[in-house]
């Protein structure tokens, strides 16, 4: 089994908005630099291989968290919301009704026009970890909340219809094992890496 950290990204302003972010490379803001520089990285993970997705807040909390530039893994890119990018979710439910209620209700394959579903994200995501595993190596991955949650729903059986088993704080390390083959299996989430 390899062990997979997984850390979601700084604070944006569009996260302060409370609006989906997408494939929009929404950069952290001054607050959200300042933010990530003040979380310091427990000493367990420092060993660890580094690796973000391509976006900019990913790539800078990274940066910042690691001390240097890192890898980069195009699959942990965030799930794509199409023409709902840049929109509010109590928008989208107020305006859609029904529509919304019944899209949502479809757990893993809930999907936006135009964009990509958890279950999309988890198939993108296999042949990454199928990677990690052959690899055997210990690694950090700073990404993105869909994509997170994606991970999490698949090493957890959850269908992604209602809450979450468990919630997914940040800032904060969510350790997966990854087996030969890529298949994840929850280790703990929450962990305090930051001290």
């Amino acid at each position: 089994m390899t062990l997979l950290a997984v850390i979601r990204h700084g604070p944006t302003a569009w996260n302060r908005q409370r609006r989906l972010q997408g494939r929009r490379d929404i950069p952290l803001d001054a607050e959200g630099v300042a933010e990530v520089a003040g979380w310091t990285l427990a000493p367990a993970f420092s060993a660890f291989d580094w690796v973000a997705s391509p976006l900019a807040r990913a790539r800078r909390t990274a940066a910042v968290l690691a001390g240097g530039a890192v890898g980069l893994a195009p699959a942990l890119i965030e799930m794509d919301w199409g023409e709902w990018e840049g929109r509010r979710l109590a928008e989208l439910r107020a305006e859609l009704g029904a529509a919304m209620t019944r899209n949502e209700a479809r757990g893993l394959d809930f999907r936006p026009p135009g964009g990509e579903s958890p279950r999309t994200v988890q198939r993108r995501l296999a042949p990454w970890l199928a990677e990690v595993a052959r690899r055997g190596r210990p690694t950090v991955a700073v990404a993105h909340r869909g994509v997170l949650r994606a991970l999490y729903a698949e090493a957890a059986g959850w269908d992604m219809l209602g809450r979450p088993p468990c919630g997914l704080s940040s800032p904060a390390a969510h350790l997966f094992e990854i087996a030969p083959g890529g298949r994840p299996r929850l280790r703990s989430l929450d962990v305090q890496a930051f001290r």
